[in-house]
């Protein structure tokens, strides 16, 4: 397969087959199966790790996802923010925090169902593919923050306008063609993870995720015949 071909498939048929699946699956499985929109927590079953794995892992992605989704919608004012050298890097050491910390999160979310044999039992295998997604989105991230700087920036002046015109039906790739493989990479697994996104326990964050960081206690009854 040529790259050019190799790019069209990635850059433009991936991402509109992810996003319908993702449209398709998650108003479907809302329907039918409103109940599982859930996180299923497991601190019932363990609870010494949890908070130390799931609140670190939950801001961090929460805050990335948001960074994000601002440079998307307003390219210009962050362009506008980064025109002042120390404003940006305030920008780019924050982001740099946040996905260090999603990171830390998300390994201690991973060794504890890992390690702990009543969780890990109630673990899906669809669970271990989407950590496993997670971990190399959020190491690839991470990795482009360090590699290759200034991130804000060229996410408003080149990725934004790529996921504009993906969104306007009139996809232009010359945006993202030139980019390194690593960025490559994390373009193409963010589409994969959204296409994988109904399937699995992450659509809780579709309904009201922030009172999960700070709610109270939830108290679980077992039931069984002796």
């Amino acid at each position: 397969m040529s790259e050019g071909i190799l790019n069209q498939f990635l850059f433009i048929a991936l991402p509109y087959v992810c996003l319908f699946t993702f449209f398709l699956m998650t108003i479907h499985r809302y329907r039918a199966q409103s109940f599982s929109y859930s996180s299923l927590s497991s601190q019932f079953l363990e609870n010494k790790h949890h908070f130390w794995a799931v609140v670190p892992f939950h801001y961090g992605i929460l805050a990335v996802t948001a960074g994000h989704l601002i440079a998307f919608l307003v390219p210009r004012s962050i362009l506008a923010w980064n025109g002042h050298p120390l404003r940006l890097y305030i920008l780019e050491v924050s982001a740099l925090t946040c996905g260090l910390l999603t990171l830390i999160g998300l390994v201690a979310i991973v060794i504890r169902r890992g390690s702990t044999t009543r969780i890990r039992q109630v673990t899906s295998f669809n669970d271990w593919i989407l950590f496993g997604m997670l971990l190399i989105q959020t190491i690839t991230g991470v990795a482009i923050a360090v590699l290759h700087p200034w991130g804000s920036s060229w996410f408003a002046t080149n990725m934004s306008p790529y996921l504009w015109s993906i969104f306007m039906l009139n996809p232009d790739i010359s945006f993202v063609v030139a980019m390194p493989h690593l960025v490559k990479l994390h373009i193409t697994l963010a589409f994969l993870t959204i296409g994988f996104f109904p399937f699995t326990r992450l659509v809780h964050l579709l309904v009201v995720p922030n009172p999960y960081l700070w709610r109270k206690t939830q108290v679980v009854r077992w039931y069984g015949q002796k």
